[in-house]
């Protein structure tokens, strides 16, 4: 069962008990994603992600990472479009050491000039990595061509120049905007004493609201079509379509689950039956779905060798034509509903996934549904919603994007 309890400056703490366990996951998630920078600032919540971790008033970056170490436990964090989570996996006897740290690196991080330099270098070489890898680039692109006058186009790492302009206090002015108690929840699961949940309310109730504080505002960006290429001397090209799809709080949701299940979210889905399958063009072809607070895309990856690349192209275009004309099949519904409540459950045997679904769907919906609830919802997913996505949304002009050599 899920409780959650606010503290009196806004503050939530969601818990998760599983007593036939000994571990214990917790999570710091923020309502701060790259999406809420202005186009100056573009990179700085990720940056932000890593300083948190380069030293306090009374550890150095060694000792966080230490002290961690020293109890085999698993510390980490991730920024994404939307928001950012610091969190730790450790044994359930090492819980209150484990929020010890992570309100340390949250409240008290001292943002030191050696740092900052020696972070800014690194976050360089992962933007670097990044753009080296055109299977990532392909995708950072494409948000390019989706929204290109909207934050949410832009890459969660930033760019080199805005990069170099961070300084402690551009990290310190956009922390008071949108690190504010109302955007914080603490998310645990595992096995969880009273005392634990106590000792967080200690910790983060004096948590104080910033006179800088900012509302997060949703923008609602409108979907654009379009075309990216990128040339470059590799073996393979890779192609990623995208089509406009529902937000996160769209009620037929599950549909478009199902939807994109079907048309290329596992082996037995039309696009890898087509394409590698059936014709051999591709080893990795696949769909995936996002949905955020406002939008939502359904995207198509593929990659093949440059020679191929038209053939790959034509080739999803004509499996995508194909699932419009004829539509979902009983039996391809059937299957993806029982694969999608065999992966939801599947999925939520581990502590990580317990935290991080619950501090998800509380920033996020401010609620959470029970297995069953969520399992009704499947069941519940007729053919007629999946095929009107179908059409709505594949019927669409796509986003494209394409890094490969000599490609047009």
């Amino acid at each position: 069962m899920v409780t959650v309890y606010t503290c009196q400056n806004g503050v939530r703490i969601v818990s998760e008990q599983m007593s036939h366990v000994r571990s214990l996951s917790i999570g710091i998630w923020v309502n701060a994603g790259s999406r809420f920078e202005l186009p100056e600032e573009n990179g700085i919540t990720h940056f932000i992600e890593h300083m948190l971790f380069k030293g306090t008033k009374t550890r150095t970056a060694r000792q966080i990472a230490e002290e961690f170490d020293r109890i085999g436990g698993e510390v980490n964090a991730f920024t994404s479009k939307e928001n950012t989570c610091y969190y730790a996996k450790v044994l359930d006897h090492h819980g209150e050491l484990a929020i010890n740290i992570l309100a340390d690196m949250f409240f008290n991080s001292v943002f030191s000039e050696t740092e900052l330099d020696k972070e800014r270098q690194v976050v360089l070489e992962e933007i670097l990595m990044s753009e080296d890898a055109p299977d990532d680039d392909v995708h950072e692109r494409l948000w390019g061509v989706m929204y290109p006058k909207d934050a949410l186009g832009l890459p969660i790492l930033g760019t080199s120049k805005t990069l170099n302009t961070f300084t402690a206090d551009t990290i310190r002015n956009y922390m008071a905007k949108h690190y504010t108690p109302e955007n914080v929840v603490i998310s645990v699961a595992g096995n969880i004493t009273k005392d634990l949940l106590l000792h967080i309310e200690n910790l983060f109730n004096r948590f104080e609201q910033s006179p800088e504080a900012v509302e997060t505002v949703l923008t609602y960006p409108e979907f654009t079509p379009g075309r990216y290429v990128k040339s470059r001397d590799i073996e393979q090209s890779h192609l990623a379509i995208s089509y406009p799809a529902i937000n996160v709080m769209d009620p037929n949701v599950y549909s478009l689950v199902a939807l994109n299940n079907i048309l290329g979210g596992n082996m037995s889905s039309r696009l890898f039956q087509e394409v590698r399958e059936e014709r051999g063009l591709a080893y990795t072809i696949y769909s995936y779905h996002t949905c955020f607070s406002d939008v939502g895309a359904l995207t198509v990856y593929g990659s093949t060798n440059n020679l191929q690349l038209k053939q790959l192209e034509a080739t999803i275009d004509e499996t995508i034509q194909a699932f419009r004309k004829e539509g979902v099949l009983d039996t391809e519904l059937a299957n993806a509903k029982e694969q999608l409540k065999g992966s939801l459950v599947l999925g939520l045997e581990g502590t990580s996934a317990r935290m991080s679904r619950n501090g998800r769907n509380e920033l996020i919906h401010g609620r959470h549904k029970t297995l069953d609830e969520i399992i009704t919802e499947i069941d519940a997913v007729s053919k007629d919603t999946v095929n009107d996505f179908i059409e709505q949304f594949l019927g669409s002009k796509p986003a494209i994007a394409i890094i490969g050599q000599g490609v047009e």
